[in-house]
């Protein structure tokens, strides 16, 4: 009986053959925590009376959500982690001195390798599946657990074959795909799935794109998303001190799924998720014929502030200005995306245009900080949720949609076709 890539990761680390809906104790490759989740995680591991990491260098601590600290309290609440840390002398914690939002700073530290297991006290944990590895987000005791075990419980999820077919076309992104399928779907139609995203698509897509579409699985109720290793995967890999030898696994064309979704990407249209659900997709021509004005367009997150996102903003919002009426943040997802940026000169496009550019950080995207909504504002966002109140005040609105459409609306001030420009 064939095996999909998923399965085939879990059956490699437990030892043994298993299918989807088998429940099984499987080691951990990477534990990953930050400076939200993690204190929890660090009071349950004392309270058990650990006295040490079953695996030090298999546990990542990322202080990214509101650092550099806002207030009082999130200083007092990084300084649990950092005093963990530096107890146990933990190779993998990055602060101020390496910023970066965890979701795009492991990968780029080549901490996250093809064929792991890895888990998160973060729901975006499942990012990760863009380099072939199984990524799913946990509670801060599960990491607790696998901090003082090196292992956890797992049901094998069954897995949704997403078959994507022909080329995207300009300024149609990861981010518009994978709000197609929660759009298709709904925020519930691959509770516990895997989403394994396949198709001749694939090889048009940047790493950037599968990091989004992975990103996003969690919005459509997904344990995990994956996509399979191949030559553009291989060569972001390529000058990375790798943690771990990659182990890359294929899924069997016998294998079974759940079910099977088939997307024409080619005719496509950029994707606008109204509020207040990613599921809420509607085609950008549908939003420019809605004149939807807005306050705040904000770049970044880890769905999307890596370095294209920067790059495709630069390249619209060049020689241009921000409407009088909008702020612009931009936000770059590590330090090393921000010094690439500066060095291509994106950075100084963004300031001179009006926009501003801010530390890695997940602040705004969660509501919490450097770019909260106030009363009755709408943002056009980068972001990969537009609950009620997510970004701020429970009666703001946010929409999702990719880099372009955000840059160009800056520029308009009313959610923009950037195929217009």
């Amino acid at each position: 009986m064939g095996q999909t890539i998923t399965e085939k990761i879990f059956s490699e680390h437990v030892g043994k053959e298993v299918y989807a809906g088998e429940i099984v104790r499987s080691p951990i490759d990477m534990v990953i925590g930050n400076d939200i989740t993690t204190p929890i995680s660090i009071s349950a591991f004392n309270l058990s009376g650990a006295e040490k990491l079953a695996n030090p260098d298999g546990f990542s601590i990322v202080l990214d959500h509101f650092i550099p600290a806002k207030d009082i309290a999130s200083a007092n609440q990084a300084r649990i982690s950092r005093d963990f840390a530096k107890k146990h002398n933990l190779k993998n914690f990055f602060d101020e001195k390496d910023m970066g939002i965890e979701h795009a700073l492991l990968p780029e530290k080549g901490l996250i390798v093809p064929g792991d297991v890895i888990i998160g006290a973060d729901s975006h944990t499942c990012t990760h599946g863009a380099l072939g590895a199984f990524s799913t987000g946990m509670g801060s005791t599960d990491l607790a657990f696998a901090m003082i075990s090196g292992g956890n419980w797992f049901k094998v999820p069954e897995s949704i074959k997403v078959i994507l077919s022909g080329k995207p076309e300009k300024h149609t992104t990861g981010k518009d795909i994978i709000l197609e399928i929660i759009r298709m779907i709904g925020v519930d139609g691959a509770l516990y799935r895997t989403l394994e995203f396949t198709g001749s698509t694939i090889e048009h897509l940047t790493m950037d794109d599968r990091f989004s579409m992975c990103n996003m699985a969690i919005e459509a109720g997904a344990k995990s998303g994956i996509v399979a290793v191949d030559d553009i995967t291989r060569e972001f890999l390529a000058d990375k001190d790798l943690a771990r030898r990659p182990k890359e696994h294929y899924s069997d064309v016998d294998a079974s799924y759940s079910q099977i979704l088939e997307i024409d990407v080619a005719n496509l249209d950029p994707v606008i998720a109204y509020p207040f659900l990613p599921s809420n997709g509607h085609s950008v021509v549908q939003a420019v014929a809605d004149k939807i004005k807005v306050d705040q367009a904000f770049i970044g997150s880890c769905t999307n502030g890596r370095l294209a996102d920067l790059k495709v903003a630069a390249e619209i919002l060049k020689g241009k200005k921000v409407h009088p009426d909008v702020r612009l943040i931009v936000t770059p997802g590590t330090q090393k995306i921000l010094r690439e940026a500066n060095h291509l000169g994106y950075i100084d496009i963004i300031v001179d245009a009006g926009g501003v550019v801010s530390n890695p950080t997940c602040g705004a995207c969660l509501g919490g900080y450097m770019g909260i909504l106030g009363d009755n504002e709408v943002a056009i966002s980068t972001t990969n949720r537009n609950f009620v109140g997510r970004m701020g005040s429970r009666s703001s609105k946010v929409y999702l949609a990719n880099s372009a459409v955000a840059a160009i609306s800056a520029i308009t001030g009313y959610i923009t076709d950037p195929r217009s420009i």
